[in-house]
């Protein structure tokens, strides 16, 4: 039997969060990815309109679409490595003067981030079901259609794993994981 160097038993909490670090890892590498298939697409559409006078049908409607899943695949991403876009002048001043106030105003600020994204998952599942039900489109029939939803998928689980990563930050500061949240 191994020790437990913090002298405590292990928790269920981390399997989840490791688990949850996978997927948002996956969930980044496939934003990642999308922004590399739209790096060639733009260039051979420019090529083919410039040297062939011949552009790719659809570039702007899957470069509109694909900035929303890119955005939504990554965010999550960027919260677990601290690097979610905020201002914390004021939090980084409370910091030096107590640690205790700083640890439930960041977990107020979580819990904020977490009531948004569950009204967005509970506003966003309706549009979700309807586009895959009706087959909603975008482009123009006989030129170029892309369905919708592929795109309202990837902003739904974006949006759920960022919601989870926002409890993952409150875990973790409870239970003393990171001390840098």
């Amino acid at each position: 039997m191994t020790s437990n160097p913090t002298n405590r038993a292990p928790r269920a909490s981390g399997f989840f969060l490791r688990i949850l670090d996978a997927v948002t890892a996956l969930a980044n590498v496939s934003g990642s990815l999308l922004i590399l298939a739209l790096v060639g697409l733009i260039a051979a559409d420019v090529a083919g309109r410039n040297l062939f006078n011949k552009p790719i049908s659809g570039v702007p409607e899957m470069v509109s679409l694909s900035i929303v899943a890119i955005v939504f695949l990554q965010a999550p991403q960027a919260l677990r490595a601290g690097r979610f876009t905020r201002s914390d002048g004021l939090i980084e001043v409370l910091r030096k003067r107590s640690n205790a106030l700083t640890k439930w105003l960041e977990t107020a600020f979580d819990l904020i981030g977490l009531t948004v994204l569950s009204a967005i998952l509970y506003a966003h599942w309706p549009i979700l079901v309807r586009a895959w039900v009706r087959n909603d489109f975008v482009g123009a029939v006989g030129n170029f259609t892309a369905p919708t939803w592929p795109v309202k998928a990837m902003l739904f689980v974006g949006a759920g794993l960022l919601a989870l990563q926002f409890i993952a930050r409150i875990i973790r500061r409870w239970e003393g994981r990171d001390e840098s949240l």
